[in-house]
């Protein structure tokens, strides 16, 4: 099989040196070339005709956002990943980006200046989501296979209602949430939980959008809201999102315990204390995303009696995460990203009415 060839677009000599570095020692991945600023990538683009361009955001010349408009142009499938900054400009210029097209993103290291620390960052970030998205992804360590394969089971029965929706998601997500939170009823009668693997201050103005856009209301979670039927609770950057039984209803539950599957928030803490507290009420949904966080807390979903939708293999970015779940037999349904906000109202609506535990408890 051939090599990833890699074009490498950033005006930071520091930074094309570290990436150079980082992907010349990854065997399966070339450094295609290098270019300053967007109108030197765009000129050789076609004469290198790399599998993939990193593109920093902030560039003289021609800037990210300008370069990936004129890439997309001539070019609607070749991955592009934003290089960006872990600052408030940073995040709103990412999402900007990924809204225009880019594949994906990985922030800058913190401290260049320390070139050990900054190869070994973008090894653990940039290099699976190059493979991942060039189509070279290697299975789940042990996912699908340490996982008990679940038999056909009966339809879940319309009476059984459903009193949370819980979301996880990861490459991809910002895109694929604003097209399903734009689809939604305004009367959905259930609250919705998310986590969407992203830093801090980026989860801050993807809340933002999504509330935009959405005609539910959408927050990033604090510690210690209630949920009410209606609304939306995102989970922040570095931080876990949980839910938890109070006296009044059911309240967020922020913690930084360690990651899982190498994130933090992690779906798999959202699926299983959802899972907890609603047991057959939940209904998981699984989108496009990298690797297979989701997957256990998907099986903690299905024991309890609660339902799984997944996102199809092609409409997702990457079909890790929803594939990893669809391969271990957890997936009632299996939908393209245009049909998933109706079958989640109608799967809400066909439900008996009965009491929910997000609404207030009676002493």
């Amino acid at each position: 099989m051939s090599s990833i060839r890699v074009l490498i677009v950033d005006d930071s000599t520091v930074i094309r040196r570290l990436l150079s570095d980082a992907l010349a020692a990854e065997p399966g991945i070339e450094v295609a070339g290098v270019a300053p600023n967007g109108r030197i990538a765009l000129q050789k683009i076609p004469q290198l005709n790399p599998d993939l361009v990193t593109l920093d955001i902030e560039m003289p010349e021609l800037d990210g956002l300008a370069t990936l408009r004129a890439i997309r142009a001539t070019h609607p499938r070749l991955p592009v990943i934003m290089f960006s900054t872990l600052t408030e400009r940073g995040a709103v210029a990412t999402l900007n980006a990924l809204a225009h097209g880019a594949s994906d993103y990985v922030t800058k290291p913190a401290n260049i200046g320390s070139v050990t620390a900054g190869v070994q960052k973008v090894r653990q970030e940039l290099i699976p989501k190059i493979r991942a998205l060039c189509g070279r992804q290697a299975p789940p360590p042990s996912a699908a296979a340490s996982t008990t394969r679940w038999q056909a089971t009966p339809p879940r029965s319309a009476s059984q209602p459903v009193e949370i929706i819980v979301i996880g998601v990861s490459t991809g997500g910002p895109n694929a949430l604003t097209a399903l939170f734009q689809a939604l009823p305004a009367d959905l009668p259930v609250p919705i939980a998310v986590v969407q693997h992203m830093p801090p201050v980026f989860t801050k103005y993807l809340a933002e959008r999504l509330d935009a856009v959405s005609p539910l209301p959408v927050h990033e979670a604090r510690a210690g809201e209630l949920l009410q039927p209606g609304a939306a609770w995102l989970a922040p950057g570095d931080f876990h999102l949980a839910l938890t039984k109070v006296r009044a209803g059911v309240a967020t539950t922020l913690h930084q315990g360690p990651p899982e599957n190498s994130c933090r928030p992690a779906v798999d803490v959202l699926f299983r204390s959802a899972a907890a507290l609603y047991g057959p009420g939940v209904l998981g949904v699984v989108l496009t995303g990298m690797g297979c966080d989701g997957l256990r807390g998907s099986e903690a979903i299905r024991q309890a009696g609660g339902r799984i939708l997944i996102q199809d293999e092609a409409t997702s970015v990457v079909w890790g995460m929803p594939g990893a779940v669809a391969a271990a037999g957890l997936a009632d349904e299996t939908l393209p990203l245009t049909e998933i906000a109706g079958r989640l109202a109608n799967l809400v609506r066909a439900a008996a009415a009965r009491p929910k535990l997000s609404a207030p408890l009676t002493a």
